[in-house]
C-alpha cells in the first residue's frame, strides 16, 4: 500500500501550493492521505458549482440504490426512485462503482466523513462473506443486493443463472477497493487484503488470441460447463489447481474497458507487461481483415522485442486506435482511475481527446443531433441498448448513435464497396454518462452539452440525468443505471478534486510495473488537418 505516488502531478501541484508543511528530516510513515475524511470541497473552474450540483444529485440515486445492511447497491432504479423499482441484483461492476461514488460524495462534502465510513464499512464486510471462486479470488457477476447471496435464479426472468467469473466486472470491484484502502483508513487493512486476494492472473492466457504476439486475458471462466456457448476447458491459468471452463473469446482490443484489469494483473506481478502488446490496436490491414469497419493505416513497432501494428482509423482527418464498438466508456472509462495520459504521453495522450472530438463532431456536425456522447445505455423506447459512433469501432456492424441503428458502411478500397457510405441518422441517442468522460478534455463543450440535455431536452430528475434520451423524439430513458451513475460521480469528482481517485488508486509498485511500458507505446493517432 502506500499513501504517495512516484511523479504524482496531483501531489506535486498541492506541495507547490504551500498545502503540506515541508517534512522533517526523519519523517515518520506516511499516514492517511490529508483529505481523507474531510471534504475536499467543489474545486473552481468553469462549471465548479454546477458540476457539484449535478454530483450531489447523482449521489441521490445511489443512496436511493445502496441497501443499507449490506452496502450493495442494485444494479437500476426507476427515474422516481422508488424503491419498489429497484432491480433486486447486482454485479461486482455496481459494487466497485459504488464505493468510489461513496468516497467521490465524501470528498466532495455532499456526505460527512462518518457516514461514508459507515457506508464503506458495511460493503467490505458483505463482501468479506460472500461466496466467491475459490481458485481465484473472485466474485460471480450475480448477487442479491439485500443479502449479498450468490444469485441462482435472476430475479426480472427466472432464467437459470450459470454462475460465471467476469475478468472486467471484476477488474472493477478490485479497483474500487485499491481506492477504499487508502481513502479510508480504518478499513485499509481489510480492503488490502480482499484486493490481494483476487488473483487476476487466473484470467490471463499466456498463448494470447491467434495472431497476436503477446498473451492477453479471456473475457472470464464458468466453474462448470454453462450448458450452450463455446468453451475452452482448462487447468486455471493461475496454476491454483483448480478446472475452469474459459470463454472462448480473448479481450484482443487495446481500447477496451476491459483494460482495467490487465493494469491490474500486472500491478500484483501476476501478468507480465507484455501483456499491454497482446491486443490489437485495429485489426491488421489487408482484405483478409476487410469485415472490419475501416481498413486501417499504420506500421509497426517493436517494444521490449514485440511487433506491434499500431493501426489506426480516420475521421474528418483526425487519425485515432478505435475500440471495439465505437462507444465513449469503452475509451475513457479506465481513465478515470488510471493516469492514462500521463503515462502515455505518445499513446492515451493523444487519442483520447480525439476520441472525444470524433464523439462531438459526430453528434453535432455529421448526425446533426445537436447533442453528442454515445455509450450503451438504457434504450429510451425499452430495454438496454448499445450506443456508439458506429464508424469509429472495430466491429461492423457496431454499436449505433440512434435509435434507428443506422448502420454506416464506407469502402474498403481494394476490396469491397461501401453499401451505405454517406447515411441520414434518425433519432439520435445520447447518454449523458458518455459526455461526463470527457471532462478532462473539452469541459467547457461538455457543460454545454449538459445544459441543453437538462433544460432544452429535460432529461434530468431527482437522480440526476436521466440515462438516456432520443434527442429528436425526446423520449427518454427515465431510469439510473448504478455503472452509469457511478462514472458521473468519477467524472465530477476528478475534475472538482484533482483527480483524486487517480491518487488513491496508484501505488509506487503499480507505477514501477505499469508505467514503463505505457509510456514507450506509441500509437498512430493524430489530429491530422483537423484542431478543435
Amino acid at each position: 500500500m502506500k499513501h504517495t505516488r512516484l511523479a504524482s502531478t496531483a501531489i506535486a501541484s498541492l506541495v507547490v501550493g504551500g498545502l503540506f508543511a515541508a517534512a522533517p528530516a526523519t519523517a515518520a510513515p506516511p499516514g492517511p492521505p490529508p483529505h481523507a475524511g474531510a471534504p475536499i470541497g467543489a474545486g473552481t473552474g468553469p462549471g465548479a458549482r454546477e458540476l457539484l450540483r449535478y454530483a450531489q444529485d447523482t449521489w441521490t440515486s445511489m443512496a436511493a440504490m445502496a441497501h443499507a445492511d449490506t452496502g450493495l447497491p442494485d444494479d437500476n432504479i426507476g427515474g422516481d426512485l422508488d424503491a419498489a423499482t429497484a432491480s433486486g441484483y447486482t454485479s461486482p461492476t455496481n459494487i466497485g462503482g459504488y464505493l468510489w461514488s461513496t468516497v467521490t460524495a465524501r470528498d466532495l462534502g455532499i456526505i460527512g466523513a462518518d457516514e461514508a465510513r459507515e457506508r464503506l464499512t458495511a460493503t467490505v464486510s458483505t463482501l468479506e462473506r460472500m461466496e466467491r471462486n475459490d481458485g481465484s479470488g473472485m466474485y460471480y457477476n450475480w448477487y442479491a443486493p439485500d443479502t449479498g447471496a450468490k444469485l441462482e435464479i435472476f430475479p426480472t426472468s427466472g432464467e437459470v443463472i450459470h454462475p460465471f467469473l467476469s475478468t472486467v466486472d471484476n477488474g472493477w470491484l478490485a479497483a474500487a477497493l485499491r481506492i477504499v484502502r487508502e481513502a479510508e483508513p480504518t478499513l485499509a487493512d481489510r480492503a488490502d487484503a480482499l484486493y490481494e486476494s483476487m488473483d487476476f492472473s487466473a484470467f490471463f492466457d499466456p498463448a494470447g488470441a491467434p495472431g497476436l504476439p503477446a498473451g492477453t486475458n479471456r473475457g472470464g471462466f464458468w466453474e462448470q460447463p454453462p450448458g450452450d456457448g463455446c468453451t475452452v476447458e482448462a487447468p486455471m491459468y493461475n496454476g491454483s489447481g483448480a478446472e475452469a471452463f474459459y470463454t472462448c473469446h480473448h479481450y484482443d482490443t487495446t481500447v477496451s474497458e476491459s483494460r482495467i484489469a490487465t493494469y491490474l494483473g500486472i500491478a500484483q506481478g501476476g501478468i507480465p507487461a507484455t501483456a499491454l502488446y497482446g491486443t490489437h490496436r485495429t485489426m491488421p490491414a489487408g482484405c483478409d481483415w476487410a469485415w472490419q469497419e475501416q481498413l486501417p493505416t499504420g506500421q509497426t513497432r517493436n517494444y521490449d522485442g514485440v511487433d506491434v501494428y499500431e493501426g489506426v482509423y480516420s475521421y474528418d482527418g483526425m487519425s485515432f486506435v478505435p475500440s471495439w464498438g465505437g462507444s465513449m466508456f469503452e475509451s475513457l472509462m479506465p481513465d478515470l482511475l488510471v493516469p492514462e495520459t500521463e503515462w502515455g504521453p505518445r499513446s492515451w495522450a493523444l487519442n483520447h481527446p480525439i476520441t472525444v472530438a470524433v464523439q462531438k463532431r459526430h453528434g453535432l456536425d455529421e448526425a446533426g443531433y445537436g447533442y453528442w456522447g454515445f455509450s450503451p445505455a438504457s434504450n429510451p423506447f425499452g430495454g438496454y441498448s448499445e450506443y456508439g459512433v458506429d464508424i469509429a469501432g472495430i466491429r461492423s456492424d457496431g454499436y449505433t448513435s440512434d435509435a434507428e441503428k443506422t448502420d454506416v458502411d464506407i469502402d474498403r478500397p481494394g476490396c469491397t464497396t461501401g453499401t451505405n457510405p454517406d447515411p441520414t441518422f434518425g433519432d439520435g441517442v445520447v447518454t449523458p454518462h458518455a459526455a461526463f468522460l470527457a471532462l478532462p478534455y473539452d469541459r467547457p463543450g461538455v457543460l454545454k452539452n449538459l445544459r441543453g440535455i437538462e433544460k432544452k431536452l429535460g432529461a434530468y430528475g431527482p437522480g440526476g440525468f436521466y440515462d438516456a434520451v432520443a434527442v429528436e423524439s425526446d423520449t427518454i430513458a427515465k431510469r439510473y443505471l448504478s455503472l452509469d451513475q457511478s462514472m458521473i460521480m468519477a467524472a465530477i469528482g476528478n475534475a472538482l478534486t484533482g483527480d483524486t481517485l487517480k491518487d488513491y488508486f496508484v501505488d509506487d509498485e503499480l507505477e514501477q510495473r505499469l508505467r514503463p511500458a505505457m509510456e514507450q507505446q506509441v500509437f498512430g493517432s493524430s489530429w491530422g488537418t483537423r484542431r478543435h
